[in-house]
């Protein structure tokens, strides 16, 4: 069965590739696995049948022959744990490129997200521009160690894993903002992920939703 994913009909990041499904797309683009994407609105993803699917309102959802999963994450997980292509076979390198995809989710993106929230909720206050370089810091602690670790290698462990897949998902959040410059070994660490054809149908995808809601 054709496995069908949940995506925005109208995506705050205007097809940047940003939003949360562009993930799932990419994972599954990398697996070789086909798949039928329902485009939701923002009042349809409130509605009591998507919150069937997702209890928090929210995209990407994924369905396959009677499993429903929400969360990017474990979605990819469980593209990559039933098809080839984004886990090693070796059982201990398997293990450390799960363990990069939670560093990805439960390390290196609370800071980052929380720097975007900031910047939408709370410019216009009396603290905004003392916080700033406080989150900037912590975002720069975080790449800084994530540098060191990757170093001259092309990916975190060996081969390109879902643990790259879901790091360079989270990194591509900064794309634009200076917060990257201080990182080259990252910047190229992105461009290669996304050098990927999967990752360049995905994307295409992605983007191919925003541009007919703009042309139409």
């Amino acid at each position: 069965m054709t496995p069908t994913i949940t995506a925005f009909e109208a995506s705050p990041d205007r097809g940047r590739g940003l939003a949360r499904d562009t993930r799932i797309r990419w994972a599954l683009e990398e697996v070789g696995q086909p798949y039928e994407v329902r485009l939701l609105s923002f009042a349809a993803m409130k509605e009591p049948a998507h919150l069937a699917l997702h209890p928090f309102g929210q995209i990407p959802t994924y369905e396959e022959d009677g499993l429903v999963l929400f969360e990017s994450g474990g979605i990819i997980l469980h593209i990559a744990e039933h098809h080839a292509g984004l886990l090693p076979e070796d059982a201990h390198a398997r293990a450390r490129a799960i363990a990069w995809m939670f560093a990805a989710l439960n390390t290196v993106e609370p800071p980052i997200v929380e720097r975007e929230a900031t910047g939408y909720a709370e410019r216009d206050k009396s603290w905004y521009e003392e916080r700033l370089p406080l989150l900037d810091a912590r975002i720069h602690t975080r790449l800084s160690q994530l540098s060191a670790r990757l170093g001259d290698a092309a990916w975190l462990d060996g081969a390109f894993s879902a643990g790259d897949l879901m790091m360079v998902s989270v990194l591509q959040r900064l794309k634009g903002s200076p917060l990257l410059d201080k990182h080259p070994t990252l910047k190229s660490y992105i461009a290669r992920a996304e050098a990927r054809p999967a990752f360049k149908r995905a994307f295409a995808a992605q983007r191919a939703v925003f541009e007919a809601r703009k042309d139409g």
